[in-house]
């Protein structure tokens, strides 16, 4: 057993903490909970003690308690900053860094700096003041720590902006700042958090008792998270022995047996339920020499199977399986075990005990999970091509040989003169046999080896009668040190040939995982991941991922590799599956290539495959876990690489939304004014003659169809911009229908308006001039794609849910499928009635009506020709007084 000795890691993130200042974190569930009043006690306690401290920045917002708590402290002047004619303040980290105090305050650590700060935020302030060797307190909420954003949003609705990354707090000392729900209530209550406006909205949505339940379990556990890393940084650097667990940790001991992929699973479950980390290892053992192939290729299906489902995968190379399980979870200080029990016979039990047993009895303390798992894995058979665990029957010969050989050179000697020590030449071929061929030859040639100096070497010769009881005992001897050598010969060889396994497959990814840090291209990945296959594995290799629905090559070594149909067909099953395709596998075998899926989670982004030069199997079932691994490393670039495009799409888009939206602002503001101008100067002007009537009118109704155009563009901005301020007030439907019609007389010339609204139909609380925006466009709308002549009918009707408006025309229809993407800016729908035109105007009916809680949609008219569009009115906004009452 090795002497425990410290990490290296954990010594050289020791060391490079030297330097730093220490930060305390006091940590709580939300606002209100007192952290920043808890600091300044703790700080005043340091203070008197005689520790020079000062304050940064400390926020009060207002409350009295903390006020008063600061008082009697040196509090540091702050640096302004002017932005946008304001004057904003800022802790100065220059005076701070001058002034060189041994304790610093700061509040707020997930604060955003103002523009012309040093920094964005203040979590960053405070890194730079460790760095300078300062003590730094600060406070934090839970909901502002980056990993946990995302989950305290998915039942608080509320998303913070400003968040701190995970690894500050990881290196921070914590202390929680407490209190039950009931009591932060009251508090709000009281208006000792927020004044009384905002507390009684605060108690309204997130400072319910089941958020700031939630809030207060995630507070608790995620300290204690940060504990246990840190104590397990401890002892590894100082080497101490023990679990040294405050929070739970699982450790899976995997098998080649299929059914442990149900210890797989059972771990997996255990974690979710603990909330713990799980990792699942493999030990690797002189027996792990001799499984067969079936055998290797399950335990490189179970490895798979647990990298996926989210576990550290290790591989332990050990003399017995305990001593490797002893070490796994020394390592990973473990406090449950979960491993499998395979049905043995009695006769294997009582000459090779059971490794159980010695797990619950050497591992005191830890929780041991046994599961069956049925029959013992296979071995490896005569004639496969490999050595049986009795060795080939040439081994046996050349050790005999050797026998013969060392019995000849003794015979030489002792023919020189009187010599006794003629017997030690025998452990030569007895080492020979242990380091060269296994423990069973060296067995039988120790025995050789006895019987060949008792036949030549002791009296009387050539016979195997010992007639000194010396003699006797010389052999014996002889025969129990050349057991023992070879025992010891044959585990250094075994342990010699799993670690130069180990140290080949760990080097492999280890240089793997350095060539993918810098890839930042697909097409580069692939040949990399081409290159590195071809080298370990010996065989072709060739990179499928999706284009244009199919998969087409993206790499290969060699470069001009051939797909043939049925190879294509078992790589696109593989893609379709996640799972190994064509030769060495269960599905399509009579391809020559063997097709992998490389995957992150469930996705599967691309497939590689793998052929050899004489057609044979390309991987071995004992190189899966390698490939695998190699495959699981390449998935994870690739997703790196897919979520780097996203962000660079998303930023491209959002500049793109930004351009467009200051250029419709823009032209839309510039042509305004001079619309405006030229619509009033037509209403002045006196006709002299009919024609030039008819002209005016006619100038006049394409400007106020222009000054349409311009109003819907900077409709549209303010949409996007989220910028829509409503005024709510009761409407009746009818009168707000005819005032639209009104507004569009001169491009209702040439089609008749049905309007069916009964007055017994209540009142809607809506806002009356966006919803004039949408009956103008879908009236005009209905108007422009409707021949001549045929009518518009608007009507509507009291439902169950609410009141249902339709403005239908009579025009062609809308295509099928084009029923929700006609709503989106600056679509039109070539061969239908929605074409022509800006495609805007649907796109505000749209943004206006969800503004104003009305859901909107587009369907073709039942019974006759033309388009329909409904907009509902939920019974939520509708008012109890008809329009009737009213009159």
């Amino acid at each position: 057993m090795n002497e425990a000795r410290p990490d290296p890691d954990a010594l050289l993130r020791a060391a490079q903490r030297e330097g730093r200042g220490r930060l305390k974190v006091f940590l709580g569930a939300a606002p209100g909970v007192g952290k920043t009043f808890e600091m300044l006690s703790r700080a005043a306690e340091r203070r008197d003690s005689g520790v020079d401290v000062v304050v940064g920045v400390v926020e009060t917002h207002g409350r009295a308690e903390t006020a008063a708590r600061l008082r009697g402290f040196e509090v540091l002047p702050r640096a302004r900053f002017e932005h946008r004619g304001q004057t904003l303040e800022e802790m100065d980290i220059d005076a701070i860094l001058a002034r060189r105090p041994a304790l610093v305050l700061v509040d707020e650590l997930a604060h955003t700096n103002a523009p012309g700060s040093r920094h964005d935020k203040r979590w960053q302030d405070v890194e730079e003041l460790r760095s300078a060797g300062l003590d730094v307190w600060s406070t934090l909420n839970i909901q502002h720590l980056e990993s946990l954003n995302d989950l305290v949003a998915s039942f608080t609705r509320v998303r913070v902006r400003e968040t701190v990354p995970d690894r500050v707090l990881d290196s921070a000392e914590i202390e929680v700042v407490d209190i039950p729900p009931d009591e932060l209530i009251e508090r709000l209550r009281e208006g000792k958090v927020y004044v009384p406006e905002e507390a009684s909205r605060a108690l309204g949505h997130f400072f319910s008792k089941s958020n700031l339940s939630a809030l207060r379990e995630l507070a608790l556990r995620r300290a204690a998270q940060v504990v246990d890393t840190q104590i397990l940084e401890l002892v590894r650097a100082q080497a101490l022995g023990g679990i040294w667990g405050s929070g739970e940790r699982i450790l899976v001991a995997l098998s080649e047996q299929e059914s442990a992929a149900e210890l797989v699973r059972a771990g997996r479950r255990m974690a979710d339920a603990l909330h713990a980390p799980w990792t699942a290892v493999h030990i690797e053992t002189p027996r792990s020499l001799q499984l067969g192939d079936g055998a290797r290729k399950t335990l490189a299906d179970v490895l798979h199977l647990a990298t996926q489902l989210g576990a550290a995968v290790v591989t332990i190379p050990a003399s017995s399986v305990t001593e490797g399980l002893k070490l796994a979870v020394a390592e990973a200080r473990a406090t449950q075990l979960f491993v499998g029990k395979t049905a043995r016979s009695r006769w294997f039990e009582l000459r090779h005990g059971s490794v159980v047993d010695r797990l619950v009895r050497e591992m005191p303390g830890i929780a041991v999970h046994v599961l069956p798992l049925g029959n013992a894995p296979e071995v490896s058979r005569p004639g496969t091509g490999t050595a049986t665990h009795w060795g080939l029957p040439r081994h046996y010969a050349i050790a005999f040989a050797l026998t013969g050989l060392v019995t000849a050179l003794g015979s030489y000697i002792a023919s020189l003169g009187s010599i006794t020590n003629v017997a030690l030449l025998y452990l030569l071929p007895v080492m020979a046999a242990a380091t060269r061929f296994g423990l069973r030859p060296a067995l039988a040639t120790a025995v050789a080896s006895s019987l060949a100096y008792n036949f030549f070497f002791i009296p009387p010769l050539y016979t195997f009668t010992i007639s000194d009881p010396q003699n006797l005992i010389t052999v014996l001897v002889l025969l129990g040190v050349a057991v023992v050598a070879s025992q010891i010969a044959s585990q250094t060889r075994d342990q010699a040939e799993l670690a130069r396994a180990s140290a080949l497959q760990n080097s492999t990814l280890a240089g793997f995982a350095r060539q993918l840090t810098g890839v930042s291209q697909r097409t580069e990945l692939g040949m990399l991941l081409c290159g590195e296959t071809a080298r370990v594995f010996d065989a072709h290799t060739v990179l499928l991922r999706p284009a244009g629905g199919e998969l087409a090559v993206e790499a290969s070594l060699p470069g001009n590799v051939q797909i043939a149909p049925i190879e294509m067909a078992a790589a696109q099953w593989a893609f379709a599956q996640g799972r190994p395709a064509g030769n060495g596998s269960d599905t399509l075998t009579a391809s020559e290539w063997s097709f992998h899926p490389i995957a992150s989670g469930e996705r599967v982004h691309a497939v590689i495959g793998l052929a050899r030069r004489d057609a044979g199997r390309p991987v071995r079932p004992d190189q899966l876990p390698l490939l695998l691994s190699l495959l699981d490393q390449a998935g994870q670039t690739l997703e790196r690489i897919a979520l780097e495009e996203q962000m660079t799409d998303v930023a491209q888009m959002r500049e793109r939304d930004r351009l467009r939206a200051a250029l419709l602002s823009s032209v839309g503001h510039d042509l305004r004014t001079p619309l405006t101008a030229v619509v009033g100067l037509l209403a002045e002007i006196e006709p002299a003659s009919a024609v030039q009537r008819e002209q005016i009118t006619q100038a006049r109704g394409e400007a106020e169809r222009v000054n349409r155009f311009v109003a819907n563009l900077l409709d549209m901005v303010r949409i996007e911009a989220g910028a829509l301020q409503q005024s709510l007030e009761p409407v009746d439907l009818a009168e707000a229908v005819s005032a639209a019609a009104h507004d569009l007389r001169r491009v209702l010339d040439e089609h008749p308006v049905e309007i069916a609204i009964p007055p017994s139909l209540p009142l809607v609380r809506i806002d009356p001039r966006l919803f004039h925006h949408c009956l103008i466009n879908l009236i005009d709308n209905a108007a422009k794609h409707g021949p001549a002549g045929t009518p518009i009918r608007i009507a509507a009707q009291r439902r169950p849910d609410g009141i249902e408006m339709d403005i239908c025309d009579a025009g062609p229809g809308i295509p099928a499928g084009e029923e929700l993407r006609i709503f989106d800016s600056f679509t039109r729908l070539d061969g239908s009635d929605r074409k022509g035109g800006t495609g805007l105007g649907l796109a505000i009916v749209k943004g206006f009506a969800e503004a104003m809680g009305l859901k909107v949609r587009a369907e073709n008219r039942p019974n006759h020709t033309g388009a329909r569009f409904v907009i509902g009115f939920p019974a939520a906004i509708i008012s109890p007084i008809a329009a009737e009452d009213l009159a």
